[in-house]
């Protein structure tokens, strides 16, 4: 699952969610700090992992 970090633009927590594509497109997330709905999803890095090939 993906994790996705938001900034909170009342209280300027940063903070991560893991959830699910069809979660995020829901748009319900919030603040865990002050509640608020105004949160701005930021820029992250991801990883990924691959087979090895002979």
């Amino acid at each position: 699952m993906p994790i996705y970090e938001f900034l909170c633009q009342k209280c300027e927590h940063e903070f991560s969610i893991v959830m699910t594509l069809s979660e995020y497109e829901k748009k319900k997330f919030m603040c865990p700090k002050c509640n608020d709905k105004k949160v701005k999803r930021q820029i992250s890095s991801f990883q990924t992992i691959t087979s090895k090939k002979s």
